[in-house]
């Protein structure tokens, strides 16, 4: 298994780059492929896929993004192409935290999953994921912010956009209250 690969970056396409690696050039799909540009050097912890048709070789920046990616192919019905399209629409910490929160809505409209495909993905994942650093607290801060008139989708995006420093039911409160407002 290929696990990480280093060397010149000679394309950047849309959904791919191909990196040269011991006079080979090696297609990596990655979610972001952007972020690298043609000419400069590049290491990406990789997952190779096995499909009947061929190889596929998927790049991440760091080791951290590539096991979640393989986490999330670890939910049945998901393979490597729908786990990279997720990826794009948004970054893995985001998604630890939609998953660790259950938060369905965010899984549906913001990474652009169905609604049997979200469901399926915090019912096998939400275990794994481990709870969100904050999820005690969020709990209580979002039935707070419910309990003080707000509608549970604007409580839920006052949770979404607390910084991430931010420790503490009280502090983590009056952050989600200021961007309630």
């Amino acid at each position: 298994m290929i696990r990480q690969l280093s060397g010149k970056v000679l394309f950047v396409g849309p959904t791919s780059v191909v990196v040269e690696v011991s006079g080979f050039g090696i297609e990596v799909r990655m979610s972001a492929p952007q972020t690298l540009s043609e000419g400069s050097n590049a290491t990406l912890a990789t997952h190779l896929a096995v499909k009947q048709d061929g190889l596929e070789l998927y790049g991440f920046p760091n080791p951290a993004d590539r096991d979640f990616f393989e986490l999330i192919l670890s939910v049945s019905g998901i393979g490597p192409k729908t786990a990279l399209s997720v990826l794009r629409r948004s970054t893995r910490e985001a998604l630890e935290g939609a998953i660790g929160k259950r938060d369905l809505t965010y899984l549906t409209k913001v990474v652009g999953l169905g609604k049997k495909g979200a469901e399926k993905m915090l019912v096998e994942l939400a275990d794994k994921v481990g709870s969100h650093a904050h999820s005690d607290e969020d709990g209580e801060v979002f039935d707070t912010l419910v309990a003080l008139g707000y509608t549970e989708r604007e409580a839920r995006t006052a949770l979404q956009s607390i910084p991430n420093g931010t420790v503490g039911k009280e502090s983590r409160l009056k952050a989600a209250l200021s961007v309630a407002q």
